[in-house]
């Protein structure tokens, strides 16, 4: 069965073409080193929780959103294989003096194995 990596992230509002600029650039590489799907989600309906909500999790501040994202990957295996490589690979290297769109500080992140797929 799959494996999921999911990632919750802040990214200033004013940032959200570059997001998506540099997602579309680190796809197709992840995807060479064994990803079946990336999923790239800009938040447009989350509600305040009680206790805690997808804001508050990552401390989005107000002129930040959140960006809810995964990595489809065929089994844990290859993810960890999969992922070491994107670590790497030189093409994923930041750009001296290019910023990274988001707040990695804030980012949340972790490796998922599927315990259910239901599909229409």
């Amino acid at each position: 069965m799959s494996y999921m990596d999911g990632f919750v992230i802040p990214v200033p509002k004013g940032n959200k073409e570059r997001y998506r600029e540099v997602a579309a650039y680190a796809a197709p590489i992840f995807i060479e080193h064994g990803a079946l799907r990336i999923v790239e989600c800009w938040a447009n309906d989350i509600k305040p929780g009680k206790v805690n909500d997808f804001r508050t999790a990552v401390i989005a501040e107000e002129d930040e959103e959140v960006v809810f994202s995964w990595i489809e990957w065929p089994d844990k295996e290859t993810r960890d294989a999969g992922a070491e490589k994107v670590m790497n690979d030189p093409r994923m290297q930041p750009k001296e003096g290019e910023d990274m769109p988001f707040i990695g500080a804030r980012l949340i992140y972790g490796g998922f194995e599927v315990l259910l797929d239901a599909r229409a």
